[in-house]
């Protein structure tokens, strides 16, 4: 779960640190104090895109940290395929920003925003108005009905034999040349064969050809370095070895006076043998050094075919004889067309066999699920104040196969009695979409893997009794997983187990924001705050205290038994 949220300089926040808890986390505040901003810095640490304007006026650069527990060993070896450390029971996710500029951190390691989202996708899960829009697309519904009927496993089985008959598919287009067009190409390919095993490119060869040629090419200026070389050694009255062998003497005299000077004369001596030999070696490649005009031009003629190879077939011995053995397979294959062309039909057919049975199987399970997910969705739309409205899942197979089966699913649904079912799409309002998410998320809140849910604008366009029914069915979810939710309404915030309160104070020629956790009674008096507005009375605050006692009660209830539908 989010254990820890730390911002610095973001917007309008100058510095917050926000200790979330376990189950159902609510944030509040006026309208304007920052509460959206709250959710675009978590937004921000996932490596969502920036807005121009996200760095405070306290300095030039922004921070955003997240902290995470993990204890789930699924969760954990995930992360660990994702190549992200997770000894400590916890992970860090981090952004600083700087001049438009971000640096993505996990666990203080500097990662792609890519990698970051990896991660993110498998800790926290954040629903606002995009995401309950994305409930109107038909790929998500088909997730939905799969998460529901628990098909991970067989969606993985049908994506592999999908990816495979695909494989197959175009191992056998291969094969649809015409018989001119085949000799054609089978003439091409043996021309490239040819060229390749005559040059008879050999591993190694172009390097040390390379090394001969500039040895050859800088012949002159080698020599002459050689040759300055061995002067300074041994061809000249100051040589190093003239010099050597006079402090040699000298070290022998002075020895004759104080033996303890023997180690310094053995020191010399090996120098001075040290001498004689790289003299000797220098003198040596100095012999060895010639220039062969012809040798130098084979050399060169050489070196420009295997360029000219390279070029044409990919840089390096290995690239070659890679190009060499797939020109031999296709001529293989061309020349014994027939034969490997029943063979690719016969494949194919194969993998298409063991495709259909698989998207047979995830049919059939998604037949079976579908009644079961439409009645759940039902009634916890019921619950959720959707008195007369039907539901159902059309599903539907589809001509072609991919890589999620042959399944199409649509969500269709009549909000009122008298109209016909239409697409979700059609006819479902911004609010209307927030509270069917809201429903779906308590149906698979025992089989969703993620651990922190989070909802911004959840009570659009509610309030009353439905506002009351959306704080149960987030207390419902929030059993199973942790909930960060912000809100403007009282009935909501009454089921919070922990309640933040976020305000905006202006300070001389600036505005902050800053969040703080209430105790007991301070959620108390916030919630009369949202009762009441700017007169808060006595008999408000009673009404605010009762609906906190209430909401006490329900999470009670809900805590015996978590799936119980609450009813209507």
């Amino acid at each position: 779960m989010l254990v820890n949220l730390h911002v610095k300089n973001f917007a309008l926040i100058d510095e917050a640190d926000v200790d979330f808890g376990s189950g159902l986390n609510i944030l509040t505040g006026e309208t304007g104090a920052g509460k959206s901003i709250l959710i675009d810095s978590v937004n921000a640490a996932l490596g969502s895109r920036l807005k121009a304007d996200v760095i405070g006026r306290d300095g030039d650069s922004a921070f955003i940290e997240l902290l995470f527990s993990i204890d789930s060993p699924e969760k954990k070896q995930a992360l660990k395929e994702l190549d992200v450390d997770t000894d400590f029971d916890s992970i860090i996710l981090s952004r600083r920003i700087v001049n438009g500029k971000s640096i993505h951190k996990i666990n203080d390691e500097t990662v792609t925003a890519a990698k970051v989202r990896a991660a993110a996708e498998l800790l926290i899960d954040i629903h606002g108005q995009h995401e309950h829009q994305s409930l109107t697309h038909k790929k998500k519904q088909l997730e939905i009905l799969d998460r529901y009927a628990g098909n991970e496993a067989l969606l993985e089985e049908v994506s592999g034999k999908y990816h495979e008959f695909k494989k197959r598919e175009e191992a056998l287009a291969a094969f649809s040349a015409d018989e001119e067009s085949r000799r054609r190409e089978l003439d091409f390919l043996k021309y490239e064969v040819r060229e390749l095993e005559t040059a008879a490119v050999t591993e190694g060869e172009k390097e040390e050809l390379s090394d001969t040629f500039r040895r050859y090419r800088n012949s002159a200026r080698l020599a002459a370095s050689v040759s300055e070389l061995m002067q300074e050694l041994a061809d000249c009255n100051d040589s190093v070895s003239d010099r050597m062998d006079r402090a040699v003497k000298a070290a022998r005299d002075a020895c004759s006076y104080d033996g303890s000077l023997n180690g310094l004369l053995e020191s010399l001596q090996t120098a001075e043998d040290l001498v004689s030999d790289i003299y000797r070696e220098a003198e040596d490649y100095a012999r060895s050094l010639r220039y062969d005009p012809e040798d130098y031009n084979r050399i060169s003629d050489r070196l420009d075919e295997i360029n000219h190879l390279e070029q044409k077939y990919g840089s390096g011995y290995e690239a070659l004889q890679g190009a060499l053995q797939k020109r031999k397979d296709r001529i293989d294959e061309l020349e014994n067309f027939d034969e490997r062309s029943e063979q690719a039909k016969a494949e194919l057919a194969e993998a298409e066999e063991a495709l259909k049975l698989a998207c047979e199987e995830l049919h059939r399970r998604r037949a079976e699920a579908a009644p079961g997910l439409t009645e759940a969705i039902s009634g916890t739309l019921r619950d959720l104040n959707f008195l007369d409205t039907r539901f159902m899942i059309d599903l539907r197979e589809l001509p072609e196969y991919t890589a999620n089966g042959r399944d199409e699913v649509t969500f269709v649904i009549s909000l009122n009695p008298g109209e016909p079912l239409r697409a979700l799409s059609e006819v479902a309002s911004g609010g209307e979409l927030s509270r069917i998410m809201l429903g779906i998320k308590a149906v698979l809140s025992d089989r969703d893997e993620t651990p922190t849910l989070i909802f911004d604008e959840i009570d659009a366009g509610i309030s009353g009794r439905t506002a009351q029914l959306v704080s149960q069915k987030l207390n419902v979810i929030a059993r199973h997983a942790q909930v960060i939710c912000i809100t403007h309404l009282p009935q909501i915030a009454a089921m919070a187990d922990v309640h933040f309160c976020i305000e905006k104070t202006a300070m001389k020629d600036r505005t902050i924001t800053s969040v703080t956790r209430l105790d007991e009674e301070a959620s108390v008096t916030e919630l009369a705050r949202l009762l009441g507005g700017a007169r808060i009375t006595g008999r408000v605050v009673e009404n605010a205290r009762e609906m906190k006692e209430l909401a006490e009660r329900v999470k009670a209830e809900t805590a015996k038994d978590p799936q119980d539908r609450l009813s209507s």
